[in-house]
């Protein structure tokens, strides 16, 4: 233990003496709340090297608060009282390309004795990860991000939004066109520069279908680095915009009524480092886990939805035939199934994975990694099984035809989703009582909120949470 502990003094004193050289003067310390928003600490780059022996204080109320900022309580957190730790990621710390002189990175919680919080989502993503490999299993996750960018008025920044809120989009081209990135060029080119330049591998950037929007996929790695990214990747375009004089939303409806931003997630099983999903004459070239697992994760959708999809603003988003994946399905290439095989080239040994499409960037990411996991390990143990594969659009289909092949619609608000996953065994289980308690805590306190507003009200009140 002392060993370990000088080595990290050492580690973060090195890490600290080279910010120093770059004219990094300040570190960004974020986690993620219940609500999918990011929270911060930062420090003087100088106090780095306290901060990882000793970490920073917060207050665990933290882990109740909605995405307004209010707060809630459950069984366990909430009000005045206690304190925790941040201890920053050595391996994570990143130099922000688009904020001179910062740094960043993401921290696991402990309480004052040096016991893990038993609400960090960051931890339970781990011990998930750590949970596959015990019995095997090696996943390799990535997220598609997607964003709305938009001008900021002139000498105006609302704090406050409202349903008549005018938008003004810097691309007017048509979607997935080229015009937008004609018109944008030297926007992209800065957000795929600084997402480079801070080791973020992008596979792709490009226009997406809604007035505004662009979509990044970053390359699939492990789990919990795979949710580090997609925080940094925010953060980035985030902070990229605002030096354009734009302003990005990552909200699952920015304007009711549109097609919102998804966050999907990427999946894919290994087993000593061969791919499950590339066993021969097996039906849809799945072994036998892999099929338990996606199985387990689709049999689970329905409560995985108040992980994925937290606020009432994603269920704006989950709308019939917008290739949102709001039924309970899977499909071999089927963009509208909720969860989407894709096969990959026939000669790439690597290719094949899996997508959950329904996940939006409200989802606090380590909470998505970590319950896909679990749920997916649940299936494993209990040897569930995938149905036979839906083609086509399922929200073309009759109510009796989509009742004869049986497919459900996934829940179709916040409350039936909440009322799932308190009903989940298996997730109860991963998450542990503190924290299974918490994000329920926050669920409940947001459908309340907006129990009795308007679509458009609600993308108005949440459009710039995220």
């Amino acid at each position: 233990m002392g060993t370990r502990a000088a080595e990290q003094r050492e580690e973060a004193r090195r890490l600290a003496a080279q910010l120093e050289a770059e004219g990094v003067r300040n570190v960004a310390l974020t986690w993620v709340d219940n609500a999918g928003v990011t929270r911060v600490k930062t420090i003087p780059a100088q106090r780095l090297t306290a901060a990882a022996e000793r970490g920073v204080g917060m207050s665990p109320v933290f882990d109740v608060f909605t995405s307004d900022d209010a707060i809630t309580a459950s069984d366990h957190l909430g009000g005045p009282d206690g304190d925790l730790r941040l201890f920053p990621d050595l391996d994570r710390v990143t130099v922000l390309a688009a904020q001179p002189g910062w740094a960043w990175a993401p921290v696991d919680r402990y309480d004052q004795l040096g016991r893990p919080h038993p609400a960090c989502q960051r931890q339970f993503a781990r011990r998930m990860v750590e949970r596959a490999a015990a019995a095997g299993l090696e996943l390799r996750m990535g997220f598609e991000t997607e964003w709305v960018v938009t001008r900021v008025p002139e000498g105006h920044h609302p704090a406050a939004t409202g349903p008549d809120e005018a938008l003004d989009y810097p691309c007017a081209g048509p979607a997935y066109g080229m015009t937008r990135v004609v018109e944008l060029s030297d926007y992209l080119r800065d957000v795929t520069e600084a997402l480079a330049v801070q080791g973020i591998d992008v596979l792709q950037l490009h226009p997406e279908y809604a007035p505004g929007q662009f979509e990044v996929t970053t390359a699939p790695g492990d789990p919990v680095r795979a949710a580090d990214d997609v925080v940094l990747v925010r953060e980035t375009v985030r902070a990229v915009s605002a030096r354009h004089g734009l302003r990005a939303s990552f909200a699952p409806s920015v304007v009711a009524g549109e097609v919102g931003n998804g966050c999907h997630l990427h999946l894919g099983l290994y087993r000593d480092g061969a791919s499950l999903h590339r066993t021969p004459d097996a039906p849809w070239g799945l072994a036998p886990d892999a099929v338990a697992f996606l199985g387990g994760v689709l049999n689970a959708l329905p409560a995985l939805l108040a992980i994925g999809c937290p606020s009432p603003a994603s269920y704006l988003r989950l709308q019939p035939s917008h290739w949102a994946g709001i039924y309970q399905c899977w499909g071999v290439e089927n963009r509208e199934a909720a969860l989407r095989l894709i096969t990959g080239a026939p000669d790439d040994p690597d290719g094949g994975h899996a997508e959950v499409k329904t996940f939006d960037a409200a989802a606090n990411p380590y909470l998505a990694v970590g319950a896909v996991l679990a749920a997916g390990l649940h299936g494993i143990e209990s040897a569930a099984q995938l149905p036979a594969p839906q083609t086509g659009d399922p929200g073309i289909l009759g109510v009796r035809e989509r009742s004869r092949r049986g497919i459900v619609r996934l829940p179709a608000t916040l409350t039936e989703a909440a009322d799932r996953l308190e009903k989940s065994a298996p997730l109860y289980e991963a998450m542990g009582e503190v924290l299974h308690g918490a994000v329920l805590a926050v669920r409940r306190a947001e459908e309340a909120h907006f129990a009795d507003s308007e679509a458009e009200e609600i993308a108005a009140a949440t459009r710039w949470r995220w």
